[in-house]
């Protein structure tokens, strides 16, 4: 299903400066010179088009910084009269709403700690209506494409137009080498979902260390984002929040010199040509997939059925864990990388469990549905 929705590009918005639409400054305003200093020196890089700070911090302690509340938001205004950068700040109810558009803030975020509760969302919904504001929805913490649409859905409803959506990683029980995992295969469910919704990413979330900033932007720009936000402060490791995020103005500045921006289609007929030939003959191999899944699953099926005749469990440990070490020794083998190997055999058990519980869920049901009521 692709939704549609009234909202502006990126292009549009006031102040855009070309691909990426950048969006940088310190996680949290933390006193006015550091925000100043660290504005005056962002607004020298031609790519950023507006500065970000946290005004109020939904942290997971209460001992944490929690921001500094309203008295950061006249720092805010002064940075758009000293420098003429746009300014944003992350709202979580709608009393946050209310107190940034008094101090002229020009773009306003839902975080992710926000958008997982459509109540919340849609109390913030309601105090935008009418108002003519940027609105950026952050991905929820979890991995929920449908939890995401719908934030951004609520926030569309009440007539924003100026609408984007913010890819800042998903959180996960397993330790990985990134602070949220990227799952980039949701942000572009988003955009085939919602083919005209901006979307920006934000690398300081998703590594959690400034070391991995760069390779996760450029990642970003090969999947044609719009945008990024990255945190930058003025002197980041005596931050107050996540101070191993966040890089100084100069580092961003190397750090966008670095960035390779592509063509979003080809230009040379010809290449076009070759991409169409090659692309048609992806699209035979997936055919072939799709067969070869149909006939695995019917041969699931009849598993089960010969596992109910003979009063046998569907899920045989034993048995699965020699399927996928098979399977992971041929696919690595053949240059396959283990997450695809993994991912694809999970989902192809799980299908394989589904349809034999209804094999042995179909005289059950059909008893029930012929007792008498």
């Amino acid at each position: 299903m692709v939704v549609k929705l009234e909202n502006s590009l990126i292009k549009e918005w006031d102040g855009y400066k070309g691909r990426p639409f950048l969006i940088s400054g310190p996680c949290s305003a933390e006193s006015e010179e550091q925000v100043l200093e660290t504005a005056k020196l962002l607004a020298q890089i031609r790519e950023v088009t507006i500065f970000r700070a946290g005004i109020w911090k939904p942290r997971t302690r209460p001992s944490s910084f929690e921001g500094v509340g309203v008295a950061g938001l006249k720092w805010l205004r002064k940075v758009k009269q000293e420098t003429g950068l746009l300014v944003a700040t992350e709202v979580a109810n709608e009393k946050h709403v209310y107190e940034a558009l008094k101090y002229g803030v020009d773009l306003l975020w839902i975080g992710a700690r926000t958008s997982v509760n459509p109540f919340t969302v849609q109390e913030i919904a309601d105090a935008l209506k009418g108002v003519d504001v940027m609105v950026c929805v952050k991905n929820p913490i979890n991995p929920d494409i449908e939890l995401w649409i719908g934030a951004i859905e609520r926030v569309a409803k009440a007539g924003i137009k100026k609408l984007a959506a913010v890819h800042r990683g998903f959180s996960s029980y397993e330790k990985t080498t990134y602070r949220n995992q990227p799952n980039w295969q949701l942000p572009i469910e988003l955009r085939r979902r919602i083919p005209d919704l901006p979307i920006i990413c934000d690398p300081s979330h998703i590594a959690g260390a400034r070391e991995y900033l760069y390779e996760i932007a450029q990642k970003a720009m090969d999947l044609n984002f719009d945008g990024l936000m990255i945190e930058s402060h003025i002197n980041p490791d005596q931050a107050l929040s996540d101070a191993s995020q966040q890089l100084t103005p100069n580092d961003l500045k190397e750090l966008l010199s670095r960035l390779i921006l592509r063509n979003a289609s080809p230009l040379d007929p010809k290449l076009l040509d070759i991409l169409g030939e090659l692309r048609q003959q992806i699209d035979v191999f997936d055919d072939h997939l799709i067969d070869l899944m149909e006939q695995r699953m019917k041969v699931s099926e009849t598993i089960g059925q010969y596992k109910k005749e003979n009063n046998i469990t569907i899920l045989q440990s034993a048995r699965w864990e020699e399927v996928v070490k098979r399977a992971m020794t041929k696919g690595l083998a053949k240059g396959l990388s283990p997450e695809l190997i993994d991912t694809i055999f999970k989902a192809i058990h799980q299908e394989s469990i589904n349809r034999q519980m209804r094999v042995m869920n179909n005289g059950i049901e059909n008893h029930n549905h012929s007792e008498p009521k």
